[in-house]
């Protein structure tokens, strides 16, 4: 059987995945910038990329790597178009090239903007306000292109608020929980009145195993999340509530200035339940427990 190839394998998406779908019999293969991955390699150099793959064959590419951070982007914009967008079409190019039976590109729900019609539709609108937004959607735009002159088999995730036991330590989830377990204060950006739909990475892992068996998903962009509405200040409290911590909520302002407006956003996960027969297997605080008790265990608290 053919690996599937993972781009940013070692990332907090790209590990929770390889367990996910190494439990489940598929072969791997994994490329990203840091040790650990089978190929340490930048995928902005499309030739050295091109040159270190062209033994291998892969049945399908799973696309994840990207700059993330909304703040980073916005400072280093060449470097985040590169990456995000540049990146992307040099996997795409490569993809293309070997032949494969799927391409998955992970994309963002920021593509919409802040105050979407609710909830939100993949016919929606894109209203991108911050760079790494515009750089999702280019990214998807070149997916788009590659599917539509070159028959790559596309799928694109548009993902709300994904969490888990490998993600970052200065993600909202990450921080609510460390500030709780160590008796903190817990810091809401923008007042926590952001709204959004988290839900634990184990639905992403679902979702892409659905869209590597389904012949219903080429050409198609799904919504994936739960399809519930959450509040980030919600979130803290839900976090404070299971780890029966009394630690205080304070308010910060924005990051940046474009997200002063609060974004107020969650999906309608009709399509991904109707094409590929999708439906949540975690529910929030389920995954919260679940992240919880990981990093209880394992960062020394």
């Amino acid at each position: 059987m053919e690996p599937l190839l993972i781009v940013g394998s070692e990332g907090f998406i790209g590990r929770s995945l390889k367990t996910y779908l190494s439990e489940r019999g598929w072969k791997l293969f994994g490329v990203d910038l840091v040790k650990g991955a089978d190929l340490v390699v930048d995928i902005t150099e499309y030739d050295r990329l091109a040159e270190e793959l062209k033994t291998y064959r892969f049945s399908s590419v799973i696309h994840l790597a990207a700059l993330s951070n909304p703040p980073s982007c916005g400072s280093d914009p060449l470097r985040c178009l590169r990456t995000n967008v540049l990146g992307t079409q040099n996997v795409l190019e490569l993809a293309r090239r070997i032949g494969v039976k799927r391409f998955i590109l992970l994309s963002s729900a920021n593509v919409y903007g802040p105050r979407p019609p609710l909830p939100v539709k993949e016919d929606a609108a894109t209203a991108p306000r911050a760079l790494y937004d515009y750089s999702k959607l280019m990214s998807e735009m070149a997916a788009q292109a590659y599917h539509t002159l070159y028959g790559v088999p596309v799928v694109i995730f548009r993902s709300w608020k994904v969490f888990g036991e490998y993600d970052s330590p200065t993600s909202a989830v990450s921080r609510f929980i460390d500030a709780c377990l160590e008796g903190r204060e817990i810091t809401l950006y923008n007042g926590g009145r952001d709204v959004t739909d988290p839900y634990h990475v184990v639905n992403l892992c679902h979702a892409v195993e659905l869209a590597l068996r389904r012949e219903e998903a080429v050409g198609e962009v799904f919504n994936l999340g739960t399809g519930r509405a959450v509040s980030i200040r919600e979130l803290a409290e839900t976090i404070r509530r299971l780890t029966s911590s009394q630690s205080r909520l304070v308010d910060l302002p924005p990051r940046t200035p474009e997200e002063a407006e609060p974004m107020i956003s969650y999906p309608s996960i009709e399509k991904a339940e109707r094409l590929l027969g999708y439906k949540p297997i975690m529910g929030l605080e389920e995954g919260l427990m679940k992240v919880i008790n990981y990093r209880r265990l394992n960062a020394n608290h």
